[in-house]
């Protein structure tokens, strides 16, 4: 009777190394399932963030590793699609306050972009970081992609370049607002449409410099269109007014354009958009 207790205290000893392997091993299982996280995982999260609108074809790799085909479309339901040419790449690396992605496309970027994403309570930020020469970030592409995106640039039907170069440049959504700090600017050179036989029809400047109240400035930098206009982040919306016109010699080749990208007013052609 004296030796009942002995053994179930022996039993269990005996077993405890057996259920330490078990843990052991389920932990193992967990970390290479998570490591090895198929591309398509994260296709999948990047679809639903952004309600279908980019989506990441025929992914390979890892969630942490990996490449894609990078598609602009109007969203669930719309037949508007554009594909960049080269295949995109990625790495992801966890951090204390969130995460890093460096992103590269062949066609696009000369050096690779590396984000920072940094989630919060009811809040996210994301940064583009800055070369360690602290020069301003620079990716080229094509404005043909902007198609994919529906309304209005599946009429507009775009084409040229679009030169975009950052300088500590940040947003964060917190709580229905958007923050902007830091300088983005965007250059669309020889740019045309489909509704113009004028080709190209001009080269255009946008500038976003945030603060306390984040604006944009839009300017001409050469062409037959002349755009100009200015406007501010109020809350979560863009407020803009901007105007359009033709040169004179170009008026008649351009008024069906500026009949459908604003109210027109004359020879010019109001903007406003929020």
């Amino acid at each position: 009777m004296a030796r009942r207790p002995f053994q179930a205290a022996s039993s269990r000893t005996q077993g405890s190394p057996w259920t330490w392997a078990g843990a052991g091993a389920l932990a193992g299982l967990v970390m290479t399932l998570i490591l090895q996280a198929p591309a398509a995982w994260f296709a999948a999260a990047i679809g639903e963030a952004s309600s279908g609108k980019v989506t990441l074809l025929e992914a390979r790799g890892t969630v942490w590793t990996g490449s894609a085909r990078l598609q602009f479309s109007g969203g669930a339901g719309s037949s508007d699609r554009s594909i960049l040419p080269d295949r995109i790449n990625w790495s992801i690396r966890p951090a204390i306050n969130g995460m890093g992605i460096r992103v590269g496309a062949d066609c696009c970027t000369s050096q690779p972009l590396d984000l920072q994403v940094v989630p919060g309570w009811g809040r996210v930020a994301l940064a583009v970081q800055d070369p360690a020469a602290a020069a301003p970030q620079r990716s080229v592409w094509p404005a043909a992609m902007l198609a994919g995106l529906g309304t209005p640039w599946n009429t507009l039907q775009i084409e040229g370049q679009l030169s975009l170069l950052t300088q500590g440049l940040s947003v964060e959504w917190n709580a229905g607002r958007v923050l902007v700090a830091g300088r983005a600017e965007l250059l669309a050179t020889d740019v045309s449409s489909r509704l113009s036989t004028i080709k190209p029809m001009g080269s255009y400047r946008i500038t976003l410099v945030g603060g306390n109240t984040a604006t944009l400035e839009v300017s001409t930098i050469e062409g037959s269109l002349q755009l100009a206009g200015s406007g501010r982040w109020v809350g979560s919306r863009l407020r803009f007014e901007g105007m359009a016109s033709a040169t004179p010699e170009h008026e008649a080749a351009l008024a069906n354009l500026l009949n459908i990208i604003g109210r027109r007013s004359g020879p010019r052609s109001l903007i406003n958009v929020g």
